[in-house]
């Protein structure tokens, strides 16, 4: 495919996705119907449809209207590209500009447009203060790939070159050196031998941290009560050997993937639709939002309701209700939620220490993209009654 060529499928998908059609549904629909696109082209087209919707309403201004062909004529502008050169009607190329199409926007009228849904602006200035413009900035640009060391398998520097024999580039962090930021050849990482042998795993920066400053010893139970595919399950298993590691999720076809990626760790994990306590640990990472990982589904952000953003509080509430009594006296449970939201972080926690007097607050921590990482928030209890 042409790059203008490129242009006018993102444009087809972004007014799929418009119209209310998530975003990999409409990428998948694309890709069935476009035999003729090479894997490059689908990477391609796919990065185009996300930089738009990262900065959806900034590229709209920048193109003059919400709709895919807007968003596309903004992005073009927006990274110094000259629209017409791309919309010239030729070929696959979509059609040439409009005369209403070539007038440039004043940089004025853009320099203040907020890339969130308008409905969302008072909660998120609310939860983030000082920093909520720059974070909000920093939102609209991809998100970095982290990996983790997994110890059991070997260290990290062993783990940077066997990534760099497959030709990817990693950099440890300084606080954390078994977490590895991909700084080229993020695209071959799933098909290295690093991660194939269970050296090294997916997992963004901000859990990784979260992982790391839960209290486990040797012995421990520990629960993940919404494992998902099992990363935090993996990530405390990695740092602690001796641990009888359990894991749930509402929907257990969540965790088909557990059980393959615990081999490849070298650890062992038992999956149980119903949990019995009591446990050292309980770790909740709750349905949220999202919004701090609105960077790798920024088409997420636009699909978030005020209704659906109340239903996820209360079920938020009724989790951390249902797993305080799976703690043990003495033991801790972590709440944790990949958002940046004062109602589903801090506004939970202190409701759940009013509801559950037993509890008393071990730490809290917020981390946002201005640290490197995803949105993520913990909090940790610890239960003394």
């Amino acid at each position: 495919m042409t790059p203008p060529a490129r242009i006018a499928a993102a444009i087809g998908i972004l007014d799929d996705v418009l119209a209310g059609r998530p975003a990999e549904q409409a990428l998948l629909r694309w890709s069935r119907a476009s035999r003729f696109a090479g894997s490059g082209d689908r990477a391609a087209v796919r990065d185009l449809v996300y930089e738009a919707l990262r900065r959806r309403n900034t590229l709209a201004a920048l193109g003059g209207a919400q709709n895919g062909r807007g968003l596309m004529i903004g992005y073009l502008r927006e990274t110094g590209q000259q629209p017409d050169a791309f919309f010239t009607g030729h070929g696959h190329a979509p059609p040439p500009l409009d005369p209403a199409e070539t007038q440039m926007p004043a940089s004025a009228d853009i320099a203040h447009i907020a890339d969130l849904p308008d409905w969302l602006l008072p909660q998120w200035h609310a939860s983030l203060g000082a920093d909520a413009a720059s974070i909000a900035r920093a939102m609209g640009h991809r998100a970095p790939v982290w990996l983790r060391v997994n110890p059991a398998r070997g260290q990290s520097a062993a783990a940077v070159d066997a990534l760099a024999v497959d030709g990817i580039s990693v950099t440890p962090h300084p606080d954390l050196p078994t977490a590895l930021k991909v700084t080229s050849g993020e695209r071959g990482v799933a098909q290295s031998a690093a991660y194939r042998g269970g050296l090294v795993e997916l997992q963004d920066l901000s859990p990784q941290l979260a992982c790391d400053a839960l209290p486990v010893q040797a012995g421990d139970r520990v629960l993940d009560f919404c494992a998902g595919g099992g990363g935090k399950t993996l990530a405390i298993g990695g740092r602690q050997s001796g641990l009888d590691l359990v894991a749930h999720d509402a929907d257990p076809a969540r965790m088909r993937d557990l059980p393959p990626r615990a081999e490849r760790a070298g650890l062992s994990v038992r999956l149980t639709d119903d949990p019995r306590g009591p446990f050292d640990l309980v770790v909740a990472d709750v349905p949220c939002s999202g919004s701090g990982t609105w960077r790798r589904s920024p088409d997420a952000k636009w699909r978030l309701t005020p209704a659906a953003l109340d239903e996820l509080i209360r079920t938020q509430s009724a989790i951390l209700d249902r797993v305080a009594g799976l703690v043990a006296p003495g033991g801790h449970l972590a709440y944790m939620t990949c958002s940046l939201l004062r109602a589903e972080n801090d506004a939970q926690a202190d409701a759940f220490l009013a509801r559950h007097p037993g509890f008393t607050p071990v730490m809290r921590r917020l981390w946002t993209p201005m640290q490197g990482g995803d949105g993520f928030f913990l909090a940790l209890f610890r239960r003394t009654g």
